[in-house]
């Protein structure tokens, strides 16, 4: 089978993660395939905020988890030592879908590298907040983004699940 086909299909997300870090070389090619996913009218709508630095990792996950309405003790990153934020910019008509593509790029060429990943929602409240206006504004970030998710990056601490079965009338034909 293809090799692109393989990780499409085995692909899992993760709910235990070990602590160790993903190596620079491969957050770098995750980072880049982010980079290649396809945007409306070319328009590279997304930013990506690697987030590597565990003060900053921790604080962002208390946060979504404040949100999230989660006891003190859950961490809804589940152990992933590396977050990647991604954000898109409200004035491209197309913002949305291109930053759901460039999360769909990064966790599947996180896949394709060993590297195990979950989508984790709640970043479009994080960055409607002070919380997340205070980051943006460290980084030098300007502009009317809004947050389309977090991939968050990590080893897996255990074997991933099987897929489910695909639902029956998932696709259908017109000849």
């Amino acid at each position: 089978m293809n090799e692109t086909l393989k990780v499409l299909e085995t692909r899992r997300s993760c709910r235990k993660f070990k602590p160790d870090m993903v190596e620079k070389e491969k957050l770098d090619a995750i980072l880049k395939a982010g980079t290649y996913s396809a945007t409306g009218m070319g328009k590279q709508s997304p930013i990506i905020i690697a987030v590597t630095n565990k003060e900053l990792r921790d604080a962002i996950s208390e946060e979504n988890r404040k949100i999230g309405g989660w006891k003190e003790d859950f961490d809804p990153f589940y152990g992933a030592p590396v977050i990647l934020i991604v954000l898109a910019d409200k004035s491209v008509p197309t913002y949305i879908y291109d930053g759901s593509l460039v999360m769909g790029n990064l966790m599947n060429a996180a896949e394709s590298l060993g590297v195990a990943n979950i989508w984790i929602h709640r970043a479009k409240q994080e960055f409607e907040s002070d919380f997340g206006k205070q980051i943006l504004a460290k980084l030098g970030i300007e502009g009317d983004y809004e947050g389309i998710g977090h991939c968050a990056l990590g080893y897996a601490a255990g074997p991933a699940n099987e897929a489910a079965p695909r639902k029956a009338n998932y696709v259908y034909h017109v000849d």
